[in-house]
């Protein structure tokens, strides 16, 4: 017997353990950081101490309209002050937070509505048409509906339903914040891009969102009071967790509505933003942006990129304009980010496309994640590490998700053998880093949104003229990706590209519709499947 085998009052108390949670960095910071910025919008400013009391006003106001521990709260907003209120006021009351992507269309929302049982939705006038149509296609009773009016960008509110700020005025200052009583409750759903069929409900738990806040600290070599701008939209696996990491540091978050270059330079330029996320897509925007939209700023900006690779041309570009870039990987899954390529010293001699290829990889594993590998999934064996064998990318440990609301046969396939399989096939170097090779087969990535090419082929098969289509990705230099369709007519018809691409935007979000159409007959295997990868080459060659 060891000599700590008698563990007889070393249990679990009140003075030596509490559950996990990011709601604790925020009841700190508004001590010890109170009348130091919290949040930054045009003229809204608040201070930590104000932040705070908003939140529990947001909480309180929650619990008057009837929701309660467990329930869901919706929101269908850009990156303002209320979307990273909602983050901290939501699970404050007990409830679970379900931030909803503004750029889906009215069908895939009602189906998210229903599925997770909002029963409060949060909305920007600018999405409200769109989800007015959404809740006009439920099945399930319709959310209270709360408008959150953006006057600073004239975005005024309809007057409707109760705006946001009279709700706020409905809460009690004083509302005691309900923390979970362990840390396994439910803290976020987030939804899928539902890339085989509908959306998928990935249910986050408050351990993993405090661990993920924590860990990225490390991985973005962070110190006290950065100034964060939120590109990355905070629907997409909660900002990365970001928001909820800004208290713990006494961080400013500075929140931009539209995401473009001259607001992302005015933001480094005026309000001193030290970090942003965000998909290559914008750091090609602020490459390409004109000089009337650029400005002089003076410190290093650390940007996290994700969503796919950059181009080594791209990091080779952006580098000398002042940011510092650190490609980052992950899923809805994993909470956002759990891979960091992380710099070495081996590697500071190294210039241009050289340094650019060693940035391109998606790295190791971040500190809250217990093992990232990438193996044979039939095997659940690891690969080679030669950087040409190739396996799916695996991942455990506390960044990973609780698994999929109301669908224990998804999770428990997402967590054969005690790994969560990601899908992403990649390589492997001798020095661990691994490299995705190819997306789960036929995903599309345009500007960091997932596109399923199974949905977009579903639509445009139900064209009356269409016998028969493939939709791959075909390289894009704004985008990264975007969605091509490869068709096959029945005799005798004659749509026309334009034809179709307009019948699909009926049909499909903007950024889901095919951007070119190519006519001819589909290469096939003995047994008539489609041969995706034939139409990906010629695609890579329009």
């Amino acid at each position: 017997m060891g000599w700590m085998a008698d563990e007889t009052g070393l249990g679990k108390t009140a003075a030596n353990y509490a559950a996990l949670t990011p709601l604790s960095f925020l009841a700190r910071a508004a001590t010890i950081y109170a009348n130091e910025l919290a949040v930054v919008y045009g003229p809204h400013r608040v201070t930590y101490a104000q932040y705070h009391a908003r939140v529990t006003r947001l909480a309180s106001a929650l619990v008057k309209l009837g929701v309660q521990s467990g329930d869901v709260v919706a929101t269908l907003l850009p990156n303002l002050p209320a979307q990273a209120e909602a983050h901290f006021g939501v699970p404050a009351c007990g409830a679970v937070l379900n931030a909803i992507n503004t750029r889906l269309e009215a069908d895939t929302v009602a189906y998210i509505l229903d599925h997770g049982g909002a029963k409060v939705l949060l909305v920007d006038p600018q999405f409200l048409p769109m989800a007015a149509t959404a809740m006009d296609r439920m099945t399930g009773p319709r959310p209270i509906v709360i408008e959150v009016a953006d006057d600073h960008a004239g975005v005024h509110a309809h007057g409707h339903y109760m705006g946001y700020e009279a709700l706020l005025e409905t809460g009690d200052a004083d509302f005691e914040w309900i923390m979970p009583a362990d840390e396994w409750e439910s803290i976020a759903l987030n939804y899928t891009s539902g890339t085989t069929g509908r959306p998928k409900g990935v249910v986050y738990h408050h351990r993993g969102a405090y661990l993920n806040a924590m860990g990225q600290v490390v991985s973005w070599r962070m110190v006290l009071r950065p100034r964060y701008l939120t590109i990355v939209p905070l629907f997409h696996c909660n900002g990365w967790c970001h928001t909820w990491m800004m208290p713990l540091l006494g961080g400013t978050v500075v929140c931009c509505r539209d995401i473009t270059a001259k607001a992302i330079f005015d933001a480094i330029a005026d309000e001193g933003a030290t970090h942003f996320g965000g998909a290559p897509i914008v750091l090609n925007m602020l490459i390409n942006a004109p000089a009337d939209q650029r400005r002089e700023f003076s410190h290093i900006v650390e940007v996290f990129t994700a969503g796919a690779p950059p181009a080594p041309a791209t990091l080779a570009k952006i580098e000398p304009m002042g940011f510092n870039v650190t490609q980052v990987y992950g899923l809805t899954e994993t909470y956002g980010p759990a891979t960091e390529c992380t710099w070495g010293p081996q590697w500071d001699h190294l210039t241009g496309d050289d340094r650019a290829a060693i940035k391109a990889r998606q790295g190791v594993a971040m500190p809250f994640m217990d093992g990232v590998a990438v193996m044979d999934p039939a095997t659940m064996t690891p690969i080679p590490m030669d950087g040409r064998a190739q396996g799916e990318v695996m991942f455990r440990g506390n960044g990973v998700m609780k698994g999929y609301l109301k669908n224990p046969e998804a999770t428990a396939e997402a967590f054969r053998g005690g790994w969560f399989h990601s899908g992403d096939i990649a390589v492997q170097f001798p020095d661990t880093f691994l490299q995705i090779a190819d997306r789960a087969k036929d995903i599309i990535i345009s500007g960091g949104e997932n596109i399923s090419s199974v949905e977009v082929e579903g639509v445009l098969m139900a064209h009356p003229d269409v016998l028969l289509c493939a939709v791959v990705a075909k390289p894009d230099d704004t985008w990264g990706e975007v969605p091509c369709a490869f068709v096959e007519l029945k005799d005798g018809h004659s749509a026309t590209a334009a034809d179709l691409i307009a019948f699909a935007r009926t049909r499909l979000a903007g950024f889901k519709c095919p951007k070119a159409v190519v006519f001819q007959e589909l290469p096939k295997t003995s047994t008539g499947k489609i041969q995706k990868f034939e139409l990906r080459q010629i695609a890579k060659a329009l």
